[in-house]
């Protein structure tokens, strides 16, 4: 088997002969380039297994050979190396497709963990792909633009922000980045931030030594300790209170984290993916999060759609739900009716994927003869098929009246969706904000 090759950019000898010594230690081949000229001609003749560019070039910079690489190569990884300070431009370049940053001067044990797992993902690349089913299932549009985007950012160590509603999938979107990444043996580490009690959330992050506070009989690591070289996977981030905020950003920033009871830092490598229904954006607007810490976990952003955007996946959903369903309790699976499926198709689960498991669930316990009907599901203002629930005009004494009742529900109904988060339940209902305030105002809801 040959050795892999890495293309090296840099005008500085010396970066130059650093870069080639440590890696030929790692069995790896090096070409090097000390400008942009060079170093495109190179690439547009040579596969490479990697390359490792400095931000600064006589002429020209980094981020023509990221987009480079983008357009012609993009399986190959490319690494940004810049000035030490220069977060501002390491960002840019992850966001343009690079694969991760060094900062100057350089960490040997950093560079040999990237180069590490960098060939790792040229050479998962070039095998053929493992027989592992896709968990995410549906063929509509928007699912298959999710898969696209799923693969190239596993590609890349970028911190990413993963938004969508509750129940629509946002940690096994993450599960997936992991599987197809560099880090898929390492491990997936899983944190829900709201259900951490606030006084044991420095300890759960961080870890302790034994005897740091009451309690404390051993040292324990911490969840970035447990993620180290894997994914810590951060759900609902924006539950997290203002002084956790500080140090996740300090950790983020530094690399490293401090247990609790000791001033020595411990260095980890982890890829950070964070998730929240709820919107950063306004969370920050109202001061409810950090935007120094939102824009380090928000370098890319990946928006999961939600079920009601997706409807043709539904039959396939369904399926599958009730054949694991049937599994689990060793039973065949169920039919369902053409009318039932047809409810399904034109409900909104509000709940997304969550609910049309619990709907289906529910469903398959109260069916007879192994047949879901209408009434098993059990879906609240969700019409039936073919008109049987249109209103009786004898029973409206005003329109204007029962059109108000309605909007009234649908309102309330999406306020206790969104925890009473009026900008949230404006964008559920497709309202600006201030329409949703004149209807509330309207509707004597605005207490």
């Amino acid at each position: 088997m040959s050795k892999p090759t890495v293309l090296i950019i840099d005008d500085e000898p010396d970066i130059l002969e650093l870069l080639d010594l440590t890696l030929g230690r790692m069995n790896v081949c090096t070409e090097s380039a000390s400008t942009l000229n060079q170093a495109l001609s190179l690439l547009r003749k040579n596969h490479y297994a990697l390359c490792l560019t400095d931000m600064r070039l006589p002429d020209g910079d980094g981020m023509s050979v990221v987009r480079h690489i983008q357009q012609h190569s993009p399986c190959t990884p490319v690494a940004m190396i810049t000035a030490y300070g220069s977060l501002d431009t390491a960002i840019n370049a992850l966001k343009a497709g690079a694969f991760d940053f060094l900062t100057k001067p350089v960490d040997l044990n950093r560079l040999r963990e990237l180069v590490s797992a960098a060939l790792k993902l040229t050479q998962s690349a070039s095998e053929p792909e493992g027989q592992e089913q896709d968990p995410l299932l549906g063929v509509s549009p928007p699912m298959e633009r999710l898969r696209k985007q799923i693969g190239k950012l596993a590609r890349s160590q970028a911190p990413l922000y993963i938004s969508g509603e509750s129940g629509s999938g946002k940690e096994l979107v993450a599960r997936r980045i992991h599987a197809l990444g560099p880090r898929t043996e390492q491990p997936f580490v899983p944190v829900n931030c709201g259900a951490i009690p606030s006084e044991l959330m420095e300890s759960e992050f961080f870890g302790h030594r034994k005897g740091s506070f009451t309690g404390a009989v051993a040292d324990k690591p911490g969840l970035f300790q447990a993620a180290n070289r894997g994914t810590l996977f951060l759900d609902e981030v924006a539950d997290l209170p203002m002084a956790m905020q500080v140090k996740l950003l300090r950790a983020i920033q530094e690399k490293a984290v401090r247990p609790l009871g000791t001033q020595q830092e411990e260095a980890v490598d982890v890829r950070l993916l964070c998730a929240t229904h709820k919107d950063l954006a306004i969370e920050v607007a109202e001061g409810r999060f950090r935007q120094d810490l939102f824009y380090r976990i928000n370098v890319i952003e990946l928006k999961v759609p939600p079920l009601r955007e997706r409807r043709e996946d539904l039959p396939l959903l369904t399926r599958h739900i009730l054949g694991k369903l049937a599994q689990r309790n060793g039973l065949p699976t169920p039919q369902i009716t053409d009318s039932c499926m047809e409810m399904l198709c034109n409900y909104r689960f509000p709940g997304n994927v969550r609910e049309l498991e619990n709907t289906l669930e529910r469903a398959f316990t109260l069916c007879e003869n192994q047949r879901i009907e209408t009434s098993d599901l059990q879906l609240s203002g969700c019409p039936s098929p073919g008109g049987d629930d249109s209103q009786d005009l004898s029973q409206i004494d005003h329109l204007e009246d029962f059109l108000d009742n309605i909007e009234r529900q649908a309102i309330t109904q999406a306020l206790e969706e969104t925890r009473w988060n009026k900008t949230a339940a404006a964008k559920r209902l497709g309202l600006t904000f201030r329409s949703l305030r004149y209807r509330l105002k309207k509707l004597g809801l605005d207490d």
